[in-house]
């Protein structure tokens, strides 16, 4: 047993000096706002009984999360909430995005400024939006794929939306089309990940779309590995632990129905090509298709909404690839049941929540989210956009979707489901 000691405490030990680079060269882990500290999954359970070897193994692992959380813990105490930097003055009203892009062009921006005040009612809202989520990952009765599976059993790539800040202690999983282009640059003005000629960014809505969406400029978990090695996972675990965790939710349906709008409806040449060929091929019976999105465009040759849904439900489509982030669901982008989020917002909701998570974060003096559009993607055109799709398909499709239905509490659509 003490040999065992002896070679835990050296490996501790050996490893101070390599995780002090890191820590100075590679990361400013030691940050501010830590409100929820939650833990961040279910306890994996071995099928077999230990061995002595993976006991001593696992003791070892212990004593390193122990030692790197003194150690982070010891920079936050430094760089907390009250000591953080606040030279930054409040940023002005926010000037208007370039309307050039078609995409944000198609939306509608909404101009006029509402601010929420926190309230006692946005506070009951996201203790119960939480609490509904918790109890139905541990509700053993309601199941869907990987839900029973460990952090440690998700694969890095995986990882890949959980966007961190660790100037702020903030972790952003996000989710294409709720909003994740503006969300995106908060984070990036809060992080300070991009610079304008040498200065870094100060308004969201400055940040060109392309840049927002380039994934060199954000720092995501699936990028730890290339960072901190065999570390990265211990370095993980702490900032789920430490960090406030938040994302944003929609109707699962009409994100369905705006990420068709978005990338079949407007002129999309990569969406054309890995998607709408296969596509028009396999449901449309098209055979001699034109290489370039303005082509068969002009000649009417567009994805339908049915065609759309009858991929989705085609077998075939997830034995090729897993489905694209804008249609995949929120609980395999966010894994909701392996890590505990400390908020949970939604697009119906958009200015209320964001208003209320700014000051959660103590960072509303910084930055105001940038103005949110009329969406014309409404829930009153669920009927509309269903009304051709086959009884059959939309009750395959909410059993598709109904994990991030019931987790997020959205009602069933009983009217699309029934006859």
């Amino acid at each position: 047993m003490t040999k065992a000691r002896l070679f835990r405490l050296s490996v501790v030990l050996g490893s101070v000096f390599m995780i002090l680079l890191i820590i100075v060269y590679w990361d400013n882990v030691g940050t501010a706002h830590f409100y929820l500290h939650t833990s961040f999954s279910r306890p994996h359970v071995p099928d077999t009984p230990p061995t002595a070897a993976q006991d001593e193994e696992r003791e070892g692992l212990l004593d390193m999360d122990e030692f790197l959380e003194k150690l982070l813990s010891s920079g936050l105490r430094q760089n907390g909430p009250l000591n953080r930097k606040t030279e930054q003055a409040p940023l002005q009203g926010s000037s208007r995005p370039d309307l050039g892009n078609l995409e944000e062009n198609v939306r509608g921006y909404d101009w006029s400024t509402r601010m929420a005040r926190v309230s006692l009612d946005q506070e009951k809202l996201q203790a119960e939006r939480r609490r509904a989520l918790r109890e139905f990952c541990a509700n053993s009765s309601f199941t869907f794929p990987a839900k029973e599976r460990s952090f440690d059993d998700i694969p890095n790539y995986e990882l890949n939306h959980l966007i961190v800040d660790d100037r702020h202690g903030i972790i952003y999983c996000y989710v294409p089309k709720v909003a994740c282009t503006n969300w995106k640059r908060v984070m990036i003005v809060l992080s300070e990940s991009l610079l304008d000629q040498g200065v870094p960014y100060r308004d969201p809505l400055d940040i060109p779309r392309e840049h927002v969406h380039n994934s060199s400029t954000h720092l995501t978990f699936n990028k730890f590995w290339r960072r901190y090695g065999k570390f990265s996972r211990h370095l993980m675990k702490i900032k789920l632990k430490k960090y406030t965790k938040f994302l944003f939710v929609r109707d699962p349906f009409v994100r369905l129905i705006s990420a068709f709008r978005s990338k079949f409806e407007l002129e999309n040449e990569e969406f054309y090509r890995r998607f709408a060929i296969p596509m028009l091929k396999l449901y449309s019976n098209h055979t001699n298709l034109p290489t370039s999105v303005s082509e068969a465009f002009k000649a009417g040759l567009k994805v339908s909404f049915p065609d759309f849904i009858q991929y989705l439900l085609d077998p075939r489509t997830e034995k090729m690839a897993p489905f694209n982030e804008h249609w995949r669901q929120v609980y395999r982008l966010c894994h909701p049941c392996q890590i505990d989020y400390d908020f949970v917002g939604k697009l119906e909701t958009l200015n209320e929540d964001a208003a209320h998570l700014l000051q959660l974060l103590k960072v509303d003096r910084l930055l105001h989210f940038p103005p949110s559009y009329r969406n014309r993607t409404a829930s009153s055109w669920e009927e509309d956009w269903f009304a051709k799709i086959p009884l059959a398909w939309r009750q395959q499709l909410y059993k598709l979707y109904e994990a991030d239905f019931v987790l997020f509490g959205y009602p069933k659509p009983e009217n699309l489901l029934k006859d």
